[in-house]
């Protein structure tokens, strides 16, 4: 693993995670009846912590794209998902809780399941696969996954909807990062013109807005520990599936590598999944319960 690619990641996660925090401490103010709905932005568009919240986030888009364009897919998501190690260094700010001992657990976990992943899988770059039907089987299946996660979430919006929210925009985010590599890919090919000749770029910027506007609603209705778990287990997993399947990068498949890649994912999203239920992060606001008015849903 290179140096930089591995300060730019990780810089990229401190950014997303920081901003994470300041865009739910906003987002969890915004009108339940804006769920799901461009409106929120417009809303949360007034709140000068989301504004810097969302300049954190898109720091850390920047740097990620960046340690992208240096390191394989398959390397560089397990490391963006220590965001929530950042992110919870600034809740415990402003909650003053301990970690004690489920938090040092839960980072123990990430970090060696991060470690465990990246030693044994030995990920590299490969020829990126040209088979326009796995690309679109890949992608497409990634998407009609987030938009069957979506219409759930509608239903049960104020139970278990921003968790479902959460997962499908990490599915998102992952997509949206390698398309990202391809298009960085593209760029150094053949310039501008080459970039944005191709559908990838665009494709980027819609799954960027729309993946933003499910985390939001996520925010909007649950504390921070319900929805930032669920974000940050999917992302990697979605995204390691996108480098090996789309761009070709190549793991170790013999058994005992496997079994440590294995368990490293399976410690990676355990240990999310501890650090995101800690009593550090922000119990956020108590919303109406489902079926009340729309009169009773405004602040």
């Amino acid at each position: 693993m290179s140096v930089p690619v591995l300060v730019l990641a990780v810089s990229a996660a401190c950014c997303l995670g920081f901003g994470f925090v300041l865009q739910q401490n906003a987002a969890q103010r915004a009108p339940l009846g804006d769920f799901l709905s461009l409106r929120l932005l417009a809303d949360l568009m007034r709140m000068p912590r989301w504004l810097g919240g969302t300049a954190l986030m898109v720091a850390g888009m920047g740097l990620g794209a960046a340690a992208l364009g240096q390191g394989e897919l398959s390397l560089v998501e397990p490391l963006l998902a220590t965001n929530l190690l950042f992110a919870l260094v600034l809740s415990r700010r402003q909650t003053r809780q301990p970690l004690g001992r489920q938090g040092w657990a839960g980072l123990a976990l990430l970090a060696g399941g991060v470690t465990a992943f990246v030693v044994a899988g030995e990920p590299v770059g490969g020829h990126a696969v040209t088979d326009p039907v796995r690309h679109w089987l890949i992608i497409g299946g990634m998407l009609a996954l987030a938009l069957l996660l979506t219409g759930c979430a509608r239903r049960v919006r104020l139970t278990v909807g921003p968790v479902l929210l959460a997962i499908a925009a990490g599915t998102l985010y992952g997509v949206q990062d390698a398309l990202t590599r391809v298009s960085g890919q593209r760029f150094a090919d053949g310039g501008f013109a080459a970039l944005m000749s191709g559908w990838q770029p665009y494709a980027v910027l819609v799954l960027g807005v729309t993946a933003l506007v499910l985390v939001q609603s996520a925010f909007e209705t649950a504390p921070l520990r319900m929805s930032l778990p669920a974000l940050t287990a999917a992302q990697p997993l979605a995204g390691i599936v996108c480098g090996v399947g789309i761009l070709g990068d190549r793991l170790r498949t013999d058994a005992g590598s496997l079994g440590w890649e294995a368990g490293g994912l399976a410690a990676i999203v355990l240990g999310v999944l501890l650090l995101g239920l800690h009593p550090a992060m922000p119990p956020g606001t108590q919303r109406p319960e489902p079926g009340a008015s729309e009169l009773e849903l405004l602040p």
